[in-house]
């Protein structure tokens, strides 16, 4: 559920049978070119992958504030199957919208971002590369499993059925006013719930008490990508938050779900990881800039890839801080 493209098709089954608005016939696909590892790369588009693994991050703080130690290998495993999942939902985004014919050139959108559509590449695979990005996860996911046990699997098993809902289906959730909600949900919520149990061994649903930041910065991610695309979904019947609230208001909801986004950080760290407090002024320091330049963009589509771009950068620098607050408190977490 990144900020890049985020349309859908009529199901897996229907995008296969067809190459859709943008596709060509079975008779030019042999004149397609090959998808390339740049290609591969733009597709799983990395300058989202914040929005997966500062989640993660701040799972792995918070055990590291309860445990003297985790697990170095079950870690790393944690952060590969989060890029994996983020690179899955990237690529099947991607695809979707070509499929659909959501995307063109005529769009401020970044070419990095609609890979499909600027490149002569059989849109098929990359639907494999989605497929196969989401399978390269299960496979790591079973390491998971085999130490953590069942838990870690039912909750990716349930983000999984959302990144599907997201996309597919003939009302996917990227069509309906609910998808800032679930990504934030599946990618800010839920990733640090299935990682801290894996990490501690406890189904603490505290852990996603703890994660209310970071459910807000992805959320913040999609609302983003959707109010600069206004016009757009418009168009395409998309309904959207933004598309039912119009710029003004979004705006105004968007300012709002930036400062809730900072007080929940310092509320959070007062209230269980107080000796963490000191890192805030240094967050706030750190951050405003960057605050600055998201509170003053007018969420247009010309202003688009500034948007995503400042959104992203503001999601590092409140987690990392976020995530150093809970270690430099971990000494009074309450058990």
């Amino acid at each position: 559920m990144s900020a890049g493209a985020h349309g859908s098709v009529d199901g897996v089954g229907g995008a296969f049978g067809s190459e859709g608005a943008n596709g060509k016939g079975n008779g030019e696909e042999s004149a397609r070119s090959r998808l390339t590892v740049r290609m591969a790369v733009q597709l799983a588009a990395p300058h989202t992958w914040p929005a997966a693994i500062l989640p993660a991050l701040v799972a792995t703080a918070a055990a590291l504030a309860r445990m003297p130690s985790v697990s170095v290998m079950m870690t790393c495993a944690l952060l590969v199957i989060c890029v994996l999942m983020q690179s899955a939902v990237n690529t099947f985004n991607d695809y979707y919208d070509y499929v659909k014919g959501s995307d063109s050139l005529d769009d401020n959108v970044d070419p990095a971002d609609a890979v499909l559509v600027y490149n002569n590449v059989n849109p098929r695979s990359a639907l494999v590369l989605a497929v196969g990005f989401l399978a390269a996860a299960f496979v790591i996911g079973a390491y998971v499993v085999w130490v953590a046990g069942w838990i870690p699997l039912a909750i990716g098993g349930a983000g999984a059925v959302v990144v599907v809902l997201y996309s597919a289906g003939k009302t996917p959730l990227s069509y309906l006013p609910v998808g800032e909600l679930a990504s934030g949900f599946v990618m800010g919520g839920l990733i640090p719930l299935a990682c801290y149990q894996a990490l501690t061994g406890s189904f603490d649903l505290r852990a996603l008490l703890w994660a209310v930041p970071t459910i807000i910065g992805v959320g913040l991610i999609m609302l983003t990508n959707n109010a600069c695309d206004i016009e757009k979904d418009t168009e395409s019947g998309r309904r959207t938050l933004p598309v039912l609230l119009g710029r003004a208001r979004t705006r105004r909801l968007y300012h709002g779900a930036v400062y809730a986004w900072v007080s929940a950080i310092i509320v959070l760290v007062i209230a269980f990881f107080p000796g963490g407090v000191v890192v805030l002024p240094f967050m706030l320091m750190a951050a405003y800039p960057l605050f600055k330049a998201l509170l003053s963009n007018p969420l247009a589509p010309i202003s688009r890839i500034g948007a995503m771009a400042q959104v992203c950068g503001v999601n590092v620098a409140l987690g990392a801080f976020y995530a150093a607050a809970i270690l430099a408190g971990g000494a009074v977490l309450v058990p």
